[in-house]
């Protein structure tokens, strides 16, 4: 299962919905969907509308949504088996709307929310009841997020009771992907500074051993690496040059979704557009393709486009209006596609040049990647003294600079410099609070290399016999390094514990989750390992931007 990736296991659950055989047409009787908020999302990022009204159904709704009765629809609903929505299906079975109901958890059920259904189905409405595993969001093949807000809260503490819910979830997230993939870790290892993923491994190892559910014996099983996001906040914190990554970072990539309203020049129809890779194949073919090819790729779509339409110009017959007429809605949805693609194109190219993007980058690249104390020391403050750099740019820079220099810098000092150079003065907080979250004393070793004289020594090696291919994006994230440990069988025991016996040889499929969200820069390198041959699944709480990392990291 780990070959064809999430989007595929999860559309799978959903295909298996829609189709089922008691699901099938009658005369005269329809088919409705009832969802959830979360489950809401699960669907929209493997199915489109379209493809669900191809299925027949005619109402898609929330559990829980009141009207009429209904007797002429079968009703199929699909909800996380959380007591809230045991408690709305209770309430709807007791007063049934629909003729039938098919009911599909996207977890496991307790058998005392079976129970109370059973107990509620006083009218015996309730035709089959099916747990298909979709606890989770399919990003990319490689790449899933639960879509949890807040959850930084849970690296501070995960004991609290505001924490427990989202605890819960994650646990419950991690149980899901691996039930989908059919595999029980032959391993659970974490990050052994960090009591937020030692819990979430205990807590997933305890239910794989209370429910025979998860034991899988026809493979062996992927290790299971839990970490925290607290280790590396230099990563979220970084300027993306690539499709997916930059169009999160600067426009917002929520729910598949990329809002366009009062950029320049933009079309009505396009102010709100859909960015998936399961509706989009440009998209699907160049999420983790870099600016500078990108802005070729989308030149060569442009080029296709406007070949296509010179043949659609050539009609002189009624053969050629019917074969018009035939490839029209092809041709019509090809062209706010090139129109979407452009749009995107020319609004990222325009806040690069108007944020002066390509020099901080530049910055940020060598805060991230080099000791240079003075030299970045003076860079950084021309351009916080500056008035070409927007503020929000100047707090990143300066917090990179803070992370990288703590101990040796003056942060009281970097504040000022912040606040004068335009830095709103609660924003400038930022710079004691990613330390106290995110600094030396509370994050595992190895952010920026360990400093010594061998490992600059390799590092300069390195860069010499291959040279920098990018100035851009010199920075690996800490989490491909940690993942290149593992998948040599060199992750350290007394860095990274595991709950259970560790086995000697190198794991062949690692299942990594990051409590507190994971980055797209982080996708796109476990991409590239992967097509190296290479087989990891990334997941975590939600996907981050700067912007959500330092909204969350304020909140705590």
């Amino acid at each position: 299962m780990m070959a064809q990736g999430c989007i595929a296991n999860c559309r799978n659950y959903i295909d298996k919905i829609t189709s089922h055989k008691s699901l099938s047409k009658d005369a005269n009787v329809g088919k409705v969907m009832l969802l959830d908020g979360y489950t809401t999302q699960v669907l929209a990022n493997v199915y489109s509308q379209t493809q669900i009204l191809e299925k027949e159904f005619y109402l898609v709704e929330q559990l829980g949504a009141t009207h009429a009765t209904m007797p002429h629809l079968k009703a199929a609903i699909f909800v996380r088996p959380t007591q809230t929505n045991i408690d709305l299906l209770v309430r709807e079975l007791a007063d049934p709307k629909f003729k039938e109901y098919h009911l599909f958890f996207s977890n496991v059920l307790r058998a005392e929310m079976l129970r109370s259904l059973a107990d509620a189905d006083e009218h015996e409405v309730v035709k089959q009841v099916h747990e298909f595993y979709g606890d989770f969001i399919a990003v990319n093949e490689d790449l899933f997020t639960l879509n949890m807000d807040q959850s930084l809260l849970l690296t501070k503490s995960a004991t609290t009771a505001e924490c427990a819910p989202m605890l819960t979830q994650s646990v419950q997230g991690v149980l899901s992907v691996l039930l989908s993939m059919k595999v029980e870790p032959s391993q659970i290892r974490f990050q052994g500074r960090s009591p937020v993923a030692h819990r979430v491994a205990m807590d997933v190892h305890k239910a794989i051993q209370e429910d025979g559910i998860y034991n899988f014996t026809r493979q062996e099983g992927p290790m299971l690496l839990i970490l925290d996001r607290m280790d590396d906040p230099v990563t979220p914190l970084l300027s993306q040059w690539t499709y997916q990554a930059m169009v999160h970072e600067l426009l917002g990539l929520n729910r598949n979704r990329v809002v366009l309203k009062g950029a320049p020049g933009v079309r009505e129809d396009l102010e709100e557009v859909v960015l998936s890779s399961t509706q989009d194949s440009f998209f699907g073919d160049h999420r983790h393709s870099n600016y500078g090819d990108l802005g070729g790729a989308i030149k060569d779509l442009l080029d296709t486009y406007q070949r296509q339409t010179k043949i659609n110009e050539n009609i002189s017959s009624v053969e050629d209006m019917q074969a018009f007429m035939e490839r029209y809605p092809a041709f019509r949805s090809q062209s706010h596609n090139v129109s979407k693609h452009v749009a995107l194109m020319s609004e990222l190219s325009r806040l690069v040049e108007q944020c002066k993007l390509m020099d901080v980058s530049q910055l940020e690249q060598e805060l991230a990647c080099n000791d240079e104390h003075a030299i970045q020391h003076r860079e950084l403050l021309d351009k916080i003294r500056g008035s070409e750099i927007k503020s929000a740019d100047k707090l990143r820079l300066g917090l990179l600079y803070a992370l990288r220099y703590e101990g040796t810098a003056d942060m009281e000092a970097l504040k000022q410099e912040l606040l004068n150079g335009g830095v709103p003065q609660q924003k400038t907080a930022l710079v004691d609070l990613i330390l106290h979250h995110c600094g030396k004393a509370k994050r595992a070793p190895g952010l920026f290399g360990d400093g010594s004289f061998m490992s600059r020594m390799a590092k300069n090696l390195h860069t010499g016999l291959a040279g920098v291919e990018n100035v851009y994006t010199q920075h690996v994230p800490l989490l491909i390094n940690t993942l290149d440990s593992a998948l040599k069988g060199k992750l350290r025991e007394a860095s990274f514990p595991g709950v259970g016996p560790i086995p000697t040889a190198p794991p062949k499929t690692i299942v990594v989750f990051v409590v507190g969200g994971v980055t797209y820069e982080e996708g796109t390198k476990v991409a590239e390992l992967n097509s190296s041959g290479y087989k990891v699944l990334l997941g975590g709480n939600t996907v981050h931007n700067s912007n959500t990392f330092l909204a969350e990291l304020q909140s705590m």
